[in-house]
């Protein structure tokens, strides 16, 4: 009864990260779109291949499984991908860049803690196959975490800087607005 109640949920689960891996099929290519940075558009672009291959390894546990792998809406990754859009509206160049890499790492840490609790129902559960496939996955999701946090370093140190640049130039304007009305009164009193 026990092993037939985790696997009630070992299926729930995989139904989840099903509907995530969707969501972010549709989701990467704007991610990718919406970057400034070439790398970064890059990363998202290679990910989204790597998303597609989730997919077909998800389908294949199904197969074996006997199992729809439909059925399951991801609110937790439909959270997710909604704050990275909103993300994508708000902000511009470097600064936006910045903000999707924290967006993408989000659903990178997501999948990570899914795929490793399906890892270890798998493992009780004696699908060595299936524990094989998510594994991969497991890993690749790993690797997306490890890439965007390297990007980040460069990425966050220009955000920084653009936006260093932007205010001091809005600073110079306002001065220079401030020294055009300083002169108009003059020229106004004389």
């Amino acid at each position: 009864m026990a092993s037939e109640t985790l696997k009630t949920l070992y299926i729930n689960e995989l139904r989840d990260l099903y509907s995530s891996e969707q969501q972010l099929v549709k989701a990467l290519p704007k991610m990718a779109k919406g970057a400034e940075t070439e790398e970064l558009s890059d990363a998202f672009t290679n990910h989204l291949e790597e998303t597609k291959n989730h997919v077909t390894r998800l389908d294949q546990v199904f197969d074996s499984l006997g199992e729809n792998p439909k059925g399951r809406k991801c609110v937790g990754m439909e959270g997710i991908v909604k704050e990275g859009s909103e993300t994508m509206e708000e902000l511009d160049g470097k600064v936006r860049d910045a903000g999707l890499i924290s967006a993408a790492q989000r659903v990178e840490h997501y999948e990570i803690a899914a795929y490793g609790s399906v890892c270890a129902y798998a493992q009780l559960l004696e699908r060595t196959e299936d524990l094989g496939l998510l594994k991969e996955t497991l890993e690749e999701e790993k690797r997306a975490d490890e890439k965007l946090t390297e990007l980040s370093k460069t990425i966050n140190r220009d955000a920084i800087q653009g936006a260093a640049e932007e205010e001091k130039a809005m600073a110079q304007a306002k001065g220079k607005n401030k020294e055009n009305i300083r002169l108009r009164r003059t020229r106004s009193a004389a």
